[in-house]
């Protein structure tokens, strides 16, 4: 019977053999940042919601108010990154303005309007032993972010962390640091003034020995979650000893139906390529089955909007602009205004393309046909499936949860966008009237 004492030791229940929380000389960098997080969760837990939603609308207030501040410093971070030579796709992740910080102060408005989730109860029942059984949304306790360039993900971060009762330590890239220094200086003075205990937003020092340091914090860290390019996220599973939520980097597809639409597919070709080609959701491969009639107006509408085709024979027929594809274009998530084309024979050739090239993030199919539909939503292993829809849309804030620490691209313990629920565990309440076994 689980959690039984065997003559072979423990069944049921393994031994908690976490680091001691109060041990913190192998973590020089970030020993002290780290407990002021585990102290400042043990209080985060316990606050009611009216108490975090107050410091949340203070903390998007003092954005605002000192937005001026935030932008001197991250005009300095895109100066010195652009005279290292970083391309452009990764300027514009760094660069903010006061049009960004109002969308991102926005987002911590946002999350006050959403349901608290901790406390909730995700299941519930009466044994017939009499016992009351609750298994109850608690939050995870220290949340480590791992992230690259985008200082929006430090208010983000910061925000659904409070919000689903959790302590954040923030580790993002150098070239944001001195944006990331400001915004948690903003971030952390308004959220104590409004009651959230020291600690509960913490930056650490952007090296790579912090890496290392935060992925061995286990006892301090309860889950780490890394956001940014293949080579970060690969060495977060590769190196961590404490738990890990991947998300993944986007290689998506945009698969256009013989029945699709003409002008459906353009608008959503066109959409999921060229809204913004620097984020994880912007389409990175076209695939059109071969019987579609209007794939050279398709094309013809993509190269006037800028963008480099790299396609098979077919495409390179139907357009002189293409330029040959090899793999390493199926495999690419260019991030710019690039895109590869395929012509397929049929729906089970786009979904096997897609199973042997795609990342698991965003897939799209443009579609009249049920049964198309029907097949690609069956067949398509992803985070998100959209349908006669953009892939731009799986979004955090698209889909209505305010924000989104990124998208979870495994499957366990959360896929798709990592909104508050995503940031929380559950515990089993046993209530009984005296009861023993």
């Amino acid at each position: 019977m689980g959690g039984d004492r065997s003559a072979t030791g423990l069944r049921g229940c393994a031994p908690r053999t976490l680091a001691g929380v109060s041990d913190v000389s192998s973590l020089p960098l970030i020993g002290a940042a780290a407990l002021r997080a585990r102290s400042a969760a043990r209080v985060l837990r316990t606050l009611p919601t009216d108490v975090k939603d107050a410091a949340l609308a203070a903390m998007a207030d003092a954005l605002v108010e000192r937005t001026d501040e935030v932008l001197a410093a991250n005009a300095a971070d895109v100066a010195a990154a652009a005279a290292d030579g970083t391309p452009e796709s990764v300027l514009d992740r760094l660069r903010l303005d006061a049009g960004r910080v109002a969308g991102v102060a926005a987002a911590l408005r946002d999350l006050v309007a959403l349901p608290d989730p901790v406390g909730d109860v995700v299941r519930g029942s009466r044994l017939p032993n009499g016992l009351q059984l609750r298994q109850v949304r608690v939050p995870l306790g220290v949340v480590g972010i791992v992230y690259e360039a985008r200082p929006n993900v430090t208010v983000d971060a910061a925000g659904l962390c409070l919000k689903s009762g959790n302590a954040a330590l923030l580790r993002g890239s150098a070239s944001a640091f001195g944006t990331n220094t400001a915004l948690v200086a903003v971030l952390g003075e308004a959220a104590e003034k409004a009651g959230l205990p020291p600690g509960s937003v913490e930056l650490l020092p952007a090296d790579r020995a912090s890496v290392g340091e935060l992925l061995h914090a286990r006892g301090l860290v309860d889950v780490v979650i890394p956001r940014g390019g293949a080579s970060l996220i690969e060495r977060v599973v590769r190196e961590s000893t404490v738990p890990v939520i991947e998300t993944g980097v986007g290689n998506c597809h945009v698969y256009v139906d013989a029945s699709a639409d003409a002008a459906m597919a353009e608008a959503i070709v066109l959409n999921s390529k060229t809204h913004r080609v620097s984020v994880c959701n912007s389409a990175e491969t076209l695939l059109v089955h071969r019987d579609v009639p209007f794939l050279p107006r398709l094309l013809a509408a993509l190269v006037d909007a800028g963008v480099t085709l790299h396609g098979d024979d077919a495409a390179r027929a139907a357009h002189d602009a293409v330029v040959p594809a090899t793999d390493e274009d199926w495999a690419t998530e260019y991030l710019s205004m690039d895109m590869a084309v395929r012509v397929v024979d049929d729906l089970t050739a786009a979904v096997e393309h897609i199973a042997q090239w795609g990342s698991g993030h965003s897939e799209a199919i443009v579609a009249d046909s049920a049964s198309a539909i029907a097949g690609f939503t069956a067949g398509v292993d992803a985070a998100a499936v959209l349908v006669n829809a953009s892939t731009r849309f799986t979004d955090g804030g698209e889909f209505g949860f305010g924000a989104e620490i990124g998208i979870s691209t495994q499957k366990l313990h959360a896929r798709g966008p990592l909104g508050l629920p995503e940031l929380t565990s559950t515990t089993y309440v046993v209530t009984g009237s005296g009861h023993t076994r």
